[in-house]
């Protein structure tokens, strides 16, 4: 992957995580002023979600970062899938 996605991809995540950001503060200015738990919640989930998606996009670039070092080569293909499943075991 050329340095050009890399860094579009970079300043996306960034982006994705400071919108979490603000929906968790947002939460907080929820809680103080004693908005309804129902009202709450939703934000909850949604910023649960928004992180989520953040995640899986972690993901997919570990994913694309253990794939690439194995090039051609089966068994390195093989010891990449492995290694993808181990961090999905970890953090997934």
């Amino acid at each position: 992957m050329d340095a050009a996605v890399q860094d579009v991809k970079r300043d996306n995540m960034v982006a994705r995580l400071r919108r979490v950001e603000g929906q968790l503060r947002g939460i907080q200015r929820m809680i103080q002023v004693r908005e309804p738990c129902e009202d709450i919640a939703r934000q909850m989930t949604a910023a649960r979600r928004a992180l989520d998606r953040a995640f899986y996009e972690m993901i997919a670039c570990s994913m694309e970062q253990e794939l690439g070092k194995s090039g051609d080569d089966v068994g390195g293909q093989y010891e990449a899938v492995a290694a993808v499943t181990r961090i999905l075991s970890k953090y997934g």
